[in-house]
């Protein structure tokens, strides 16, 4: 914790408690004493400086064989090394969590009239609740016998009266986090479970003991795990590169003064972007909030290769601005910043900030935007409580994981999964730690109904008809535990929700292929048919598997492969209809059999066929080999925008009765008796690594195994690039698996730079490699391939129909298979019930048919 590295817990448990003394347990035996930040976080520490010491082994046999200069890179890759060691210590030390806003297994909290109960041994929140009594199962479960009793109370508003001096102006934009104490008054006592075994005795005199009151004081100071999840910097640390650091800048004349100034390329005045390096103004990008851009900016990038632009109407007196390099893809730092304007007639110390930097227009759009949830009438739709109409309070553009936890839990198989007894079973030291008490929970605070009223933080005046909502329930635990390691769910970040669903499905799995032993078999069937492994797997009613078809245009030779699917993606067509009154583009209605005809129909493409042992055109045809029980249909609607994958409003056009029918000839059957089935790609011979870097890397100490993933990573190239991706991926779980090859292939193995690019514009790194391979290597072929195959996971391991081994998809070959919609997720809500984060409310029929129509994930449930 935070600051609070000397707080003993329970090692004077005698000197407070009247009761008699508690059996000394082997968690005791390991661990008599207990601190706040010497608990877990211990162990931590000791593996992180385990890592160092081996990582420093490297280190002194690489002295011992390298040059002076090789010497003085790797001296500067063992400082960014040991810095970033340093960090992972501090943030690991934080990640010690207090949970005293909320228990780990429901979401009654200290607001509640019996608070929350914090244990005093391990710092976990538990409820007082007579039903669910988890500060009994906690205690019961791990033997700690003290906790703290916290209550929370809102303290009465002050208004400021009318002579009383105004509160000082913020002088910087920034998100201060309010103080608890200013807000709230809180009781805590000290309790013993095994004085009062049934609710645990109270001890107010307990604080008396000095070390008692410590430990009291800093589990009250410190960030709740809570707030731990919750506050997050948004602004982000900027540092320079070598491309601002080493910048060189050619002669130019002085630029236009402020106002007078406009794009070279176009009429645009502001959004402004100055070149640094030859003084060429360029629009920018077009940003959410209604700044305009046409990306010339970008354009005379890609046309010059001039690196880092600054945002003229951002540079102020003290010599801040936004900066951007082009090449890092990234906002940058210009310690120089007022030297290079002045090459261009700008001199800092006069300027006025005349435009929204990027961090403001971003804080801007995540406090002010928000929904209007009224009707076409204007009058504001009517909030709805009750069971399964609970909201979920937005936090910090979160409305992707609310919108697809709101569809899960409409589903019968997640309602019956996750509301049966799991606490007791729990083999999780801690609840807030286990991903199957989470989702219990999840699902206890969505379908019970308990959370599920006005909000009490508002009184209505007597003549105002505003709808009141509720507070919602704050999945904040969740959320962390669900994103842990994960590069975009980890952060504050809005994310796409089909991405979301998918990250979600698989680490369901994951869990439930670690904890085989939660299985019930014979508990469950789907569509009819016993699976002794679906009551353990909710996530299975979406399994089916899509048959892919390929014939050889010459030889006549046929394969066929099988996917194991979540999702059926299909493109939208955009053919656009004019503009409306607001000048934005509107596109022609799409049904969406149009859409699952495009998928399913036959496709002709460039093949290097085995038999033929040539390049030959091919046709390529996609079907189901099974259907799911839920079948989810994403509607990608997107186009490059100034190379950036932008959704558009397409309106989709469902069928009569929001249902789909899918017969036999929807259905793939694999190889028939009259055709031939291809051979089988050749292996592929193994990839040749750079002799002298692998020198260079077996030197330094690293297994022969990871120096080789390590330059196919980065392009075979020099051991310092490979070095350096060593040491950031050092704890990936499989970087000592062996490398498997490939089938072969007549294309080159895609550069890592090439793979990153595509990964940049929102395409995983499989779809990237295989793009590229597609297209020879050629980026732009690639982007266009992409777009062209959105159903393409890009994944090369296929299960192939040509042998007799059981499919390891699930799904029905039973047809025919009716759907009618149970949901859908738009940039509103999912369901005819919207939710709308923690706004639930009775939806109108118009407002269903215009969001139905711009939904992009439809959620079908066989019927």
């Amino acid at each position: 914790m935070e600051g609070h590295a000397s707080l003993a817990a329970i090692d004077n448990r005698m000197s407070i408690c009247p009761g008699r003394s508690p059996p000394t347990t082997q968690e005791d035996t390991a661990n008599p004493k207990t601190t706040i930040d010497e608990d877990i976080p211990r162990d931590r520490e000791h593996e992180e400086e385990e890592t160092v010491a081996r990582e420093d082994g490297y280190m002194r046999g690489a002295r011992e064989k390298r040059s002076t200069r090789e010497e003085d890179a790797r001296r500067g890759a063992h400082e960014k090394r040991t810095r970033r060691g340093e960090h992972a210590k501090r943030s690991r030390r934080k990640e010690t969590s207090v949970h005293r806003e909320e228990c780990t297994q429901c979401f009654d909290n200290q607001d509640t009239p019996l608070g929350v109960d914090v244990c005093l041994a391990c710092f976990n929140g538990a409820c007082l609740d007579s039903d669910r009594q988890h500060a009994l199962l906690h205690v019961t479960k791990l033997g700690h016998p003290f906790t703290l009793n916290v209550k929370r109370k809102p303290k009465p508003s002050t208004q400021r009266v009318e002579d009383e001096e105004p509160p000082a102006k913020m002088a910087k934009l920034a998100i201060l986090e309010e103080r608890e104490e200013d807000k709230y008054e809180h009781t805590t006592v000290v309790k013993c479970w095994l004085c009062d075994p049934s609710k645990g005795l109270e001890l107010p005199n307990a604080t008396k003991d000095p070390k008692i009151a410590t430990l009291v004081r800093g589990v009250m100071e410190s960030l709740s795990s809570a707030r731990q999840s919750e506050v997050k910097a948004w602004e982000e640390e900027i540092l320079p590169c070598e491309h601002t650091l080493t910048l060189e800048q050619f002669a130019s004349a002085a630029i236009p003064a402020s106002g007078l100034a406009h794009c070279s390329s176009c009429d645009l005045k502001e959004n402004l972007w100055l070149c640094l390096t030859c003084g060429s103004l360029g629009c920018g990008r077009q940003q959410f909030g209604g700044v305009g851009g046409n990306g010339h900016g970008l354009a005379h990038f890609q046309a010059s290769g001039h690196p880092v632009s600054v945002k003229l109407g951002t540079i102020t007196p003290e010599g801040n601005a936004d900066i951007y390099c082009y090449t890092c893809n990234d906002a940058k730092l210009d310690p120089e910043l007022a030297t290079h304007l002045a090459a261009f007639g700008i001199n800092v110390q006069t300027q006025t900030k005349t435009e929204k930097s990027m961090t403001e227009l971003q804080i801007e759009q995540n406090l002010n935007y928000d929904f209007s949830l009224t009707g076409d009438d204007g009058k504001a739709l009517q909030p709805v409580f009750g069971p399964g109409l609970t909201g979920l309070s937005n936090l910090g553009n979160s409305c992707y994981m609310a919108s697809v936890l709101q569809t899960l839990f409409s589903l019968p198989a997640f309602q019956e999964r996750y509301t049966k007894k799991h606490s007791m079973a729990c083999d999780e030291r801690l609840p807030a730690d286990c991903i199957e008490c989470q989702m219990h929970k999840v699902a206890d605070g969505l379908l019970s109904g308990r959370y599920s009223h006005p909000a009490n933080y508002a009184k209505k005046p007597e003549n105002d008809d505003a709808p009141v909502f509720q507070a919602g329930i704050k999945p904040t635990g969740f959320k962390a535990l669900i994103g842990k390691g994960h590069e975009e769910f980890s952060t504050m970040r809005q994310q796409d929700s089909e991405e979301f669903l998918t990250h979600l499905l698989t680490v369901l799995r994951r869990d439930a292929q670690k904890h085989k032993e939660r299985a019930e078999p014979g508990m469950h069937s789907v569509l009819g048919v016993s699976n002794t492994k679906a009551f353990a797997d909710a996530t299975a009613v979406f399994s089916y598997g899509m048959e892919q078809r390929l014939q050889c245009g010459e030889c006549k030779k046929v394969r066929y492969s099988v996917d194991s699917m979540d999702v059926v993606s299909v493109p939208v067509p955009a053919t656009e209809a004019g503009k409306d009154a607001d000048g934005k583009t509107r596109y022609e209605e799409v049904p969406l059999w149009d859409c699952l005809g495009t998928l399913l129909g036959v496709e002709a493409l460039e093949y290097s066929c085995p038999s033929c042992a040539k390049s030959v055109h091919a046709l390529r045809q996609n079907k189901f080999a099974s259907l799911p029980q839920v079948l989810v249909v994403h509607a990608k609607k997107f186009q490059l925008v100034n190379w950036v994958p932008t959704k558009l409003d397409i309106p989709i056009i469902l069928p009569d009765g929001d249902e789909l029918v899918f017969k036999d000839n929807h259905l793939g059957h694999g190889l028939q008796p009259n055709e031939t089935a291809l051979p089988e790609d050749s292996q592929a011979p193994e990839p040749q690594f750079n002799e002298a870097a692998m020198v260079q890397l077996e030197g330094m100490g690293f297994p022969i195994v990871r120096c080789q993933k390590a330059l196919l990573a980065t392009g075979n190239g020099d051991a310092e690039a490979a070095m350096n991706w060593l040491f950031e991926h050092m704890d990936d779980s499989d970087i000592d698996v062996p490398i498997q090859v490939a089938a072969a292939s007549t294309s080159p193995e895609p550069s890592a730079e090439q793979i990153g690019m595509l990964v940049d514009m929102g395409f995983s790194p499989a779809q990237g490699r295989k793009a590229l391979k597609e297209t020879s290597g050629n980026a732009e072929r690639a982007v266009e391939w992409l777009f062209n195959h959105p159903e393409d996971t890009g994944e090369e391991t296929r299960t192939s129909t040509t042998t007799t081994t059981a499919p390891a998809y699930g799904g029905t070959k039973a047809v025919p298979a009716r759907y009618r919609l149970k949901a859908f997720i738009s940039h509103k809500g999912p369901s005819w019930v919207l939710f709308n984060d923690e706004k639930v409310v009775k939806a109108d029929g118009e407002s269903v048919r215009e969001l139905k129509a711009l939904a992009y994930l439809y959620v079908f449930e066989r019927v």
